[in-house]
């Protein structure tokens, strides 16, 4: 990269792969052996210190190729975890001191997710006080029919992938404003990160997209954070990490506070980096 990287610059979205791990039943897709050493790599080459390793919809509840990697990435790692409602409070006690900072929630139809909407404010309410969030992936276009549930829940949201709108639409679109009201309250935040699973654009500027990253960004600089999506599963061609990191900088045109803020401010303050 051409621009130098911020200290403790966090790419916030990050998923791993065994292949010697069986898939869940659920899982839609044979996932790349992707483990946690490949993606040191990636790293090293875009100037990232911190990570955040997201569960896999292809694993179901069964976390344990993610718990191997947080161990193997130490504290500059956290993770978000699929949990079965029943989970015992000791268990998430534990996850916790592992470095465990959220519960996914994939609503997408189709995608694999296994915990259903109604599942979501009872496990909301259990993590937090321990000051997890909720990482949730949504149909942008479906955010006003969850909006009720979504206010309510107790503890932090962190919406994916720029709302992940199938269909991106114009920012005066109701449901693109409904996600900008949804960041104005506390714990609140957003993923500005894989364009290229909605766009009907395409590269190497995703300008639909794009336009609502940018318009997230001058709405809620406080709420935005980072994320390559690596290593973006069942997509064909892969698309490049660096050129993902580089829509940053068009997003945040030249400004480097903010540009700061994205990969290193405000996910300090979500995940609870030293």
């Amino acid at each position: 990269m051409t621009t130098s990287m911020p200290a403790g610059a966090c790419d916030c979205h990050v998923h791993v792969y065994d292949t010697s791990q069986p898939l869940a039943p659920s899982a839609t897709f044979k996932p790349p052996h992707a483990p946690w050493s490949a993606y040191q790599q990636v790293q090293r080459a875009l100037g990232l210190s911190r990570v955040v390793l997201v569960q896999p919809t292809g694993y179901g509840l069964d976390n344990s190729v993610l718990l191997e990697a947080l161990a193997q990435a130490g504290e500059a790692a956290r993770g978000v975890v699929v949990l079965p409602a029943d989970i015992a409070n000791d268990e998430l006690q534990r996850l916790h001191a592992l470095g465990v900072r959220g519960v996914r929630f994939m609503m997408l139809a189709g995608a694999g997710g296994v915990l259903p909407w109604s599942a979501l404010p009872a496990m909301a309410h259990r993590i937090a006080a321990l000051g997890w969030h909720i990482d949730l992936q949504l149909d942008g276009r479906e955010l006003r029919q969850h909006r009720v549930t979504i206010d309510a829940l107790p503890c932090g949201v962190v919406i994916d992938h720029t709302g992940k709108f199938i269909e991106p639409v114009p920012v005066s679109d109701p449901s693109f404003r409904a996600l900008l009201s949804v960041l104005e309250r506390p714990q609140r935040w957003i993923k500005l990160s894989a364009p290229y699973e909605t766009s009907k654009v395409g590269p190497p500027h995703y300008d639909d997209v794009s336009a609502l990253a940018r318009a997230l960004l001058q709405a809620h600089p406080d709420r935005c954070l980072w994320a390559s999506n690596w290593p973006h599963p069942n997509r064909n061609p892969v698309p490049s990490d660096a050129a993902m990191l580089a829509l940053l900088d068009e997003w945040t045109v030249g400004d480097r506070g903010l540009r700061e803020r994205v990969l290193a401010t405000n996910p300090a303050a979500l995940y609870g980096f030293a």
